[in-house]
């Protein structure tokens, strides 16, 4: 019966990989409107199944990650416009485990911007980081027996981040912000306690019974960067440093990068390898890292061409 099950889940894939051949990457160029907007989606899946008396030893195994990004950016004149909402997520099914999430992220951001000149503007923006769904950090107990321990959830935490100042960008795939005014607002949904494996005081800084914290000085820094490094090989990062003026020091400086390469195998299948490194005092006093790789299908959509 496994095997039956994975011979439907493999011409699944090969279904899905037929459909989109044709129309995986649609490029159609529109010079009547000010607005540049690009959709790209992409599903990875990875399945594993042994017979019970398979000697070469394995776990049974389904999982898959599932991402969505779309932009659409106004520009006329001097004055631009910025959206964007970037949409992962991932689980995996081992036997004997369960499902467990690996991929979650939920972000979005509009930015205003006035041109000073050709490569420097004033900006305002807007941008907001969570995750869809509850996360565990799994541990053994004192009899060795694993057990999922809250850490996140919906909205727990959530950032939200008002940035005002100037960006700085020389070409089109490397853009600077310095933002002196950057009020922050951290958001923890129903911290009743329940996040203690993190703290159990100020689970991610804000104090238990609460929901909210709130910086208003502060200054962040961002730098954006999106380059097809080679043929088909996309290099894409964004670093974001925030920190509290009202206790500004080495250790409460939080920084984020996220960075991906993006390798187009056909006009269908994709390779994906990303990771995430953290640093924030209020989660955790080391440094965090997460990484991914992924092969599948993606499918984009854009109403312009890219500049070489």
């Amino acid at each position: 019966m496994k095997f039956v099950y994975a011979i439907r889940g493999t011409l699944f894939l090969i279904g899905l990989l037929i459909y989109s051949a044709s129309s995986a990457q649609v490029i159609r160029v529109d010079s009547t409107t000010h607005w540049k907007k690009a959709f790209r989606t992409g599903l990875n899946v990875n399945q594993a199944s042994f017979s019970s008396n398979w000697k070469a030893g394995g776990v049974n195994s389904i999982g898959f990650t599932a991402l969505m990004n779309y932009k659409a950016n106004f520009k006329k004149d001097r004055t631009s416009w910025d959206n964007e909402f970037d949409f992962l997520y991932g689980m995996v099914n081992n036997a004997g485990q369960g499902y467990r999430k690996t991929l979650d992220r939920i972000y979005m951001e509009t930015k205003y911007g006035y041109d000073i000149n050709a490569k420097w503007s004033f900006t305002s923006s807007l941008n907001f980081f969570s995750q869809f769904a509850k996360g565990y950090d799994y541990v053994k107990d004192v009899n060795g027996v694993e057990e999922g321990k809250l850490i996140s959830d919906f909205f727990a935490p959530a950032f939200i981040t008002s940035a005002w100042g100037v960006e700085y960008h020389p070409v089109d795939y490397f853009k600077l912000r310095l933002s002196p005014f950057s009020p922050r607002v951290t958001i923890v949904a129903d911290n009743n306690g329940r996040f203690d494996h993190i703290d159990a005081v100020k689970p991610y800084g804000v104090p238990v019974g609460e929901a909210t914290r709130f910086e208003w000085l502060a200054f962040q820094l961002q730098a954006d960067f999106n380059k097809d490094i080679a043929k088909n090989l996309n290099l894409k990062w964004r670093y974001v440093m925030f920190a509290n003026y009202e206790t500004l020091n080495l250790e409460t400086i939080d920084h984020r990068l996220d960075i991906g390469i993006n390798a187009k195998v056909n006009s269908f299948i994709s390779v994906t390898l990303g990771g995430i490194l953290i640093y924030d005092n209020d989660q955790d006093a080391d440094v965090q890292f997460g990484q991914a790789f992924a092969l599948g299908i993606a499918y984009s959509f854009q109403n312009f061409e890219e500049k070489k």
